[in-house]
Order: structure tokens, then sequence, then C-alpha cells
């Protein structure tokens, strides 16, 4: 997989192509940067989509990744490069298997398990698409606002400025404890790439699980009328899987419906349903996560 294709992005989708697109060092093993974006940490869609890409790289292009896995053991030091090293599990006649390392300060921070196959025909069925709005329908202004008014500063400098992401939620007020019959354990957004992505398939598999990410975590907290934005809370990924079911542009909108089927002992399960807007089922994402309250120790 190359990101080198000469594709017109916005600088955000530029960025992000760029931090997918690692060096390589040597046979099955590359480095990667972060974006100096003054974050304490990685942002662990990052190394998802990071170590992906490596992986892609020691496949065959005519073999997709249709199933990954991964833990994320350290946080990250964004200050620093990440070495993502390779190992070729398995080169069978269907499926190719590979095992990937990040390692930071000598340290392995995060590992993922990936396995590739080749598009082939089979039975099919899938769960119906959610009843949403279209995305351009999504956004109030005034409830957006007042959402923002609410997060962290530097938080909120992330959201207002350009981003390789889009994210449109169903409804904000999701996001606000004080809104009576909001506290599901679920809820709906609309993502997708801000700019055009280069046609390429691997590509945007690796992009989306970037993004798949971005907001499963907060999903086990909605219920309880808490964010991971609360300055009490302490939220990390722990671990994460994706399932990719059939191709899809990551720079055309997806429903990314969410759940949480069950949170306790500081830690929240949440699920994902990925659909194309016109209803396709594309990718399945499942991951826990560290909800712990953070007590004060006076």
């Amino acid at each position: 997989m190359s990101t080198d294709e000469n594709t017109a992005v916005n600088p955000a989708v530029a960025g992000l192509l760029s931090i997918l697109d690692l060096e390589a060092l040597e046979d099955d093993l590359f480095r990667g940067n972060s974006p100096q974006e003054g974050w304490q940490r990685v942002f662990g869609g990052q190394v998802i989509g990071q170590a992906l890409v490596a992986a892609t790289r020691t496949v065959a292009p005519e073999r997709n990744v249709h199933s990954l896995h991964c833990y994320f053991v350290l946080p990250g030091d964004p200050t620093t490069p990440i070495i993502y090293a390779v190992k070729r599990i398995r080169d069978g006649g269907s499926f190719t298997t590979r095992h990937v390392e990040a390692v930071q300060h000598g340290r392995v921070i995060f590992t993922l398990i990936a396995s590739f196959h080749k598009e082939e025909p089979g039975l099919r069925h899938q769960p119906p698409m959610p009843v949403a709005p279209p995305p351009e329908e999504t956004v109030a202004e005034e409830v957006k606002s007042a959402f923002l008014q609410r997060i962290p500063p530097h938080i909120r400098a992330y959201f207002e400025r350009e981003r390789p992401i889009e994210l449109r939620p169903v409804d904000y007020n999701r996001f606000n404890p004080g809104v009576e019959g909001t506290r599901k354990p679920a809820f709906s957004m609309w993502i997708r790439a801000t700019g055009p992505l280069p046609d390429d398939e691997a590509i945007h598999r690796c992009v989306l699980a970037y993004a798949s990410d971005m907001t499963l975590l907060d999903t086990s907290l909605a219920v309880h009328g808490r964010s991971v934005f609360d300055g009490d809370i302490q939220g990390a990924s722990l671990d994460h899987a994706m399932w990719f079911h059939r191709p899809f542009r990551a720079d055309e909108w997806l429903l990314y419906s969410q759940e949480s089927p069950f949170s306790g002992g500081g830690r929240g399960l949440s699920r994902g349903l990925i659909f194309t807007r016109d209803g396709l089922h594309v990718a399945t994402v499942a991951q826990e996560g560290l909800i712990r309250p953070v007590r004060d120790s006076a």
C-alpha cells in the first residue's frame, strides 16, 4: 500500500495521509511519527492505522485486511517516533496473517494481529441500517456551540480547527447529561474524511481503522451521563477489534452506529456497526476501554 498518489486533499487530510505513510527502515520494519498537536499521549486510532499500514505493506496487494485485533499496552509518547516490527505469521492459499509490535523507548506499547483475504463470493446477510437523519440535517450550530463550551480548551481547539475526519453526531444532546431522555448506551454519528482519498482500497481501510477509535469509548459512559471529556474520568482504550465486510470509501459519509452492552469494574464494552449512506454494512468494531472514576485523594 502506498499513499504517494497525487490526490488533491485539504491540509488536514494530507497530514493524516502523511502520518500513515510510514518510513521503511528495512524488511518488515517501519517508523511512524505523530502529529505535534499538544496531546499528552498518542491517539489510539493513529497507532491502529499505522500498525495496519505496516502489516499491509508486507501482504500481496490483492489481499485486503478483513479483521484486526489489538491491545494498547502502554501510553504512546507523541514526541518520539514509533517503530513498527512486522512478523509474518502465515501466507496461506486463502489467508495471510501478520503480527505487529509498536515500540517506543525500548518497550512494546501496542500489539496488532491482522488477517488478510482475497475477495471471493459467498453467502451474505446483514443487519438493517438504523434510522438516522442524513448528515446534512444533523448539525444544529447552537447545540454544537454549547457542547464546545463544556469541554477542555485543548480538546475544543481540536474540534474547532480543520480535521482529517469530520464527525457529525446524530444528536449533540447526547453529550449533555442534563437533558432528560438522552442517557442511553447507544449513539450514532456520521463520519468521513474531510477531503478526497487516493483510489486505493487499503488506504480507505486504514483511514477507517484510524477513525473507528474516535468516539467508541465514550459510548459506554453515555448511559451514566458522563463523557471522556469529564476531568474526573480516566479513560483509555484497552483493546480494539475490527472486521471489514466489503469495500467502501472513507471519504464518503458512513454511519457509525454505536452501543455499549456492559460496563463495570472500571471498564466499558462498546460495539459499533458502520454503514454506507445507502445502507450497506461495511464494518463492525468492538472495544473495551478504561472508564475509571478518578477519586479525590485528599
